[in-house]
């Protein structure tokens, strides 16, 4: 599975989790106690955390719509950072890889809200 089907499956994944917390207040509920078990059971396979150097998972629960919430990902190292053999393809290319990217939005989404967007 090359990179770019990596990122899609895992938003596919992410999509039909919060589906199913959306659907079943139990089930986030069960998410937040005990995520890793909760996963394993509703993908019905191990989630393999050591293989990805991984020791946790946390769910923080952002359905209060009052709040503004922002999550602050860990600090990629880049000195590591190795390119597939395909990734290295697209760049010597001349395509364009997107290595990391930020949005932070700001306004309740009316069209005539005045609104501020960052990206980055």
């Amino acid at each position: 599975m090359n990179f770019t089907e990596t990122i899609q499956n895992s938003q596919k994944n992410l999509e039909k989790l919060v589906n199913k917390c959306w659907e079943d207040e139990s089930f986030k509920q069960e998410l937040i106690a005990q995520p890793v078990q909760t996963m394993e059971k509703f993908f019905g396979r191990s989630l393999d955390l050591t293989k990805q150097g991984k020791s946790k998972v946390v769910v923080n629960d952002q359905t209060d719509s009052s709040a503004i919430y922002v999550n602050i990902p860990a600090k990629p190292n880049f000195d590591n950072m190795e390119l597939s053999d395909s990734e290295l393809e697209a760049v010597a290319g001349g395509w364009f890889v997107t290595l990391l990217w930020t949005s932070i939005s700001f306004g309740d989404g009316d069209p005539g809200d005045a609104s501020v967007s960052v990206s980055k």
